[in-house]
């Protein structure tokens, strides 16, 4: 796994992935990086508009790119189950699903269905979206499922007691939940999976602190400008860039030796560098933590796993 790059990345011709949040940033370079490899990828994204774009801009820099739009937004499970619904009506196989796409500690709100936000997308979003794509995933030969979480998940556990912070919000222990959400899911996901008895592989990533608009998206939304231009400020000193911090992303998705439930950041203190096996919280351990979220989840989205039993 030392200094592990993109040139290491297997070839990819036959196999048909899904990236979330794929218009910009992290989502962006995991996608064309899949395309440069010879994957037929799918850019799901919110607006189309700028899915649109990504795409064009995608095929300039790899002409040979095989890629397409799905809208997809993911604080609204009328979209979710859409964009499932289109997808598995076209394809009967999906080999790669990234649950890229993110929210960082906006203003309190609530999603289509009414959940918080953070909680509603990060989370919840991506839940009903695999289970929905589920039928298609167990259909390919070594499929995998890679959710992208954060080291900032270190700040807080779930609080199943309160998923949507109805008590008292705090954006960033908000943020924190949800990435942590992303672990217990992948934690219980990847048990039910060896339950069944396929070749699906759940693992989990994280970018360290990468260089995109993820932090500035919140400040900006608010009009805090000087939020905002301290953001940059982090984003120009501290970070590493978008293509490096997609690689944990990318050695999840495609390296041979993933084992279930893996957790790949950058090497250098979970800061920045190749890709490295990483440190998670105790909690994102639980057995039962982990599958009493899943239960909640599917009460909350009305999705059920049918193939994998509890």
């Amino acid at each position: 796994m030392t200094g592990w790059s993109v040139t290491d990345i297997p070839e990819q011709a036959g196999r048909r992935a899904v990236v979330t949040g794929a218009n910009s940033g992290l989502g962006y370079v995991t996608a064309r990086e899949l395309a440069r490899k010879g994957a037929r990828v799918v850019l799901a994204c919110r607006s189309e508009a700028r899915g649109r774009d990504a795409v064009q801009r995608m095929r300039r820099e790899v002409p040979e790119a095989d890629v397409e739009v799905g809208r997809l937004d993911l604080g609204d499970l009328a979209s979710v189950r859409n964009f499932a619904e289109l997808f598995t009506r076209e394809y009967d196989r999906l080999d790669l699903l990234v649950n890229n796409a993110g929210v960082m500690a906006p203003p309190y709100g609530t999603t289509a269905d009414g959940f918080e936000t953070q909680f509603g997308v990060n989370h919840l979003g991506h839940f009903a979206l695999t289970g929905l794509l589920l039928p298609a995933l167990l259909a390919a030969p070594d499929a995998r499922i890679v959710t992208v979480s954060s080291m900032m998940h270190a700040l807080a556990n779930i609080d199943i007691d309160d998923l949507n912070s109805e008590g008292r919000y705090r954006r960033w222990i908000a943020y924190a939940r949800s990435k942590s959400a992303n672990l217990l899911f992948t934690h219980e996901l990847a048990r039910r999976l060896a339950g069944h008895g396929g070749e699906v592989v759940a693992a989990a990533a994280h970018p360290g602190y990468a260089d995109t608009n993820l932090q500035s998206a919140g400040p900006r939304s608010e009009g805090r400008r000087g939020a905002e231009w301290l953001m940059g400020i982090g984003n120009r000193v501290f970070a590493q860039s978008a293509e490096a911090g997609a690689l944990p992303s990318l050695y999840a998705a495609t390296a041979p030796d993933v084992r279930p439930d893996s957790f790949f950041g950058p090497a250098f203190g979970g800061w920045r560098g190749a890709p490295a096996p990483s440190w998670r919280a105790r909690w994102t351990l639980s057995d039962p933590a982990a599958r009493r979220l899943w239960e909640e989840s599917a009460r909350l989205t009305g999705v059920e796993y049918g193939a994998l039993k509890a």
